[in-house]
C-alpha cells in the first residue's frame, strides 16, 4: 500500500486544515480590516508556523528475540507540522511555557520490513521554547506529542508470526523532542534535533510489547506572516492556588493471550485531593478502585472467578498535574496496591499513569491515559470527570 498516495495526502491535509480553521484565527500575513484594532485580545489573530521534518534512526529491542530478530532495523520518517504561535493577551499559561506553539501534525515512516508496515500517524503537539524568541539567530525548544497511528502490519500467528511487538492496525502514537533552529531570514529557519517515539495499543490486543524509535531530525520552519508576535511578560495574570477535589471514571479493554481473540471490559474509579505547588503543578493524593471483568472466567481467575477479590483491586496513589493551559493538563499518578490479581497482568505492586485531559464544560473534563506497571501498559483508559473547587475560566 503506498502511504503517499494523492488521496490519502489530500484526506489528511483536509482534515488538518478542518480542524485549524475551526479552532484558529490564522495569521499569514495579510492586512486585518480597519477595525481589528477593536477586536479583545483574546480574539487575536494567531500566526501560522509550517514545518517539514525528515528523520532516520533505529529501534530500541525490548527483549532479546526482538534483538535477534529486528537487529538490523533502521527507518526514515517525515512529519508535516502546522503550528499557531501563542503571544501575550490570551491564555495565562502561555508566558509562563515561554509562549509555545500549539497545533497538529502528520507521521508517516517505513521500515523497510514488511512485517512491521509503513505506519503513519496523525497528532496534537505543543513546542515549548527555552527562551522566548528574540532578535537572536538560535533559539531552542521542547516538544510533547500525543496521537493515533495506523497502517502497521500486526501479529498474525499464521500470516505474520514475527511481527511480536504489535497486535493492531491501529496504535497510539507519543513523541518526545528536542530542537535547535538557527533563522535564516524573516521567514525561514533551519533546525535539527533529536526525539523519542513510542508506538502502543495499550494491551487492547495482545501481543503488544510496543515500538520505542530513537531518530534524529532535519527540519524546515516557515513563518508567513511577517508581523512580529507580542511575547512581552503580562504582569496581569492571574493565577489560583486552592485546593481541588477530582472524581473520574474510566473504562478500556483488555486482550490477555494473542491466540485468543477474547477481551474484557476494564475500569476505574478514582478519588483525589489536589493543591497547586506554583503556577504549573499540582500534586496531591487519593486512590484508585479498578474492576476487570476477567475476574469472571474461571480461565484466567481459577477457582476464585466471580469473587470480589477477583474482580476488584486497587490502592493509594500521589496526584501530578503539570498544568498547560486553563483547560489543558498533564496527568500522572504513582499508586501502591492494596490488593492486586496477579492473574490480570497485576505482577507488580505499584501502577502508574501517563495521560492528557482537558476540561469540556466548566469543571467536567474528559481525556485519555495508559496505566502501566513499570513501563508495560496495562490497558487504555478513557476518562471522564468532575473537578470541585476549580474556578472556570481562570488559571489553575
Amino acid at each position: 500500500m503506498n502511504i503517499f498516495s494523492a488521496k490519502r495526502i489530500k484526506t489528511v491535509l483536509s482534515l488538518l486544515l478542518a480542524v485549524i480553521a475551526t479552532f484558529v484565527q490564522i495569521d499569514t500575513g495579510a492586512r486585518p480590516p480597519a477595525s481589528s484594532d477593536t477586536i479583545p485580545s483574546s480574539r487575536k489573530r494567531q500566526q501560522m508556523v509550517l514545518q517539514l521534518e525528515m528523520e532516520n534512526g533505529g529501534m530500541l529491542p525490548s527483549n532479546e528475540v526482538i534483538k535477534n530478530d529486528f537487529n538490523d532495523i533502521y527507518y526514515n520518517g517525515a512529519n508535516l507540522r502546522i503550528g499557531w504561535q501563542t503571544e501575550r493577551g490570551m491564555d495565562p499559561y502561555h508566558q509562563l511555557y515561554n509562549y509555545p506553539i500549539y497545533g497538529i501534525g502528520f507521521y508517516a515512516s517505513t521500515f523497510h520490513k514488511k512485517e512491521i508496515g509503513t505506519p503513519y500517524a496523525v497528532y496534537g503537539f505543543v513546542a515549548i521554547p527555552v527562551k522566548p524568541e528574540s532578535l537572536k539567530k538560535w533559539d531552542f525548544n521542547y516538544r510533547i506529542s500525543l496521537g493515533v497511528a495506523d497502517n502497521f502490519e500486526p501479529y498474525h500467528k499464521e500470516n505474520n508470526p514475527m511481527n511480536i511487538l504489535l497486535g493492531t492496525h491501529h496504535n497510539v502514537y507519543i513523541d518526545l523532542g528536542i530542537q535547535a533552529n538557527y533563522t535564516l531570514n524573516r521567514h525561514l529557519k533551519l533546525g535539527a534535533g533529536f526525539a523519542f517515539h513510542h508506538f502502543s495499543n495499550g494491551s487492547i490486543r495482545q501481543p503488544n510489547k510496543g515500538i520505542n524509535l530513537v531518530p534524529l531530525t532535519m527540519a524546515l520552519t516557515y513563518r508567513p506572516s511577517l508581523k512580529t508576535p507580542d511575547l512581552s511578560p503580562d504582569p496581569a495574570a492571574i493565577f489560583h492556588n486552592g485546593s481541588q477535589y477530582h472524581i473520574h471514571y474510566a473504562a478500556g479493554i483488555k486482550q490477555f493471550n494473542p491466540d485468543d481473540s477474547k477481551r474484557y471490559l476494564k475500569s476505574t474509579l478514582g478519588m483525589y485531593w489536589s493543591l497547586a505547588s506554583g503556577a504549573k503543578w499540582r500534586l496531591g493524593a487519593g486512590a484508585d478502585l479498578f474492576y476487570s471483568d476477567s475476574g469472571r472466567d474461571p480461565t484466567i481467575a481459577g477457582n476464585a472467578a466471580g469473587t470480589l477479590g477477583a474482580l476488584f483491586s486497587g490502592g493509594p496513589a500521589f496526584y501530578i498535574d503539570h498544568v498547560l493551559t486553563r483547560n489543558l493538563y498533564i496527568n500522572g499518578n504513582v499508586g501502591w496496591y492494596v490488593h492486586r490479581n496477579r492473574f490480570n497482568g497485576e505482577n507488580n505492586p505499584v501502577f502508574l499513569r501517563i495521560g492528557v485531559r482537558h476540561y469540556v464544560v466548566s469543571n467536567v473534563y474528559a481525556g485519555v491515559s495508559i496505566k502501566a506497571h513499570m513501563g508495560k501498559a496495562d490497558f487504555i483508559e478513557w476518562t471522564l470527570g468532575y473537578t470541585l473547587g476549580r474556578k472556570a475560566g481562570a488559571g489553575n
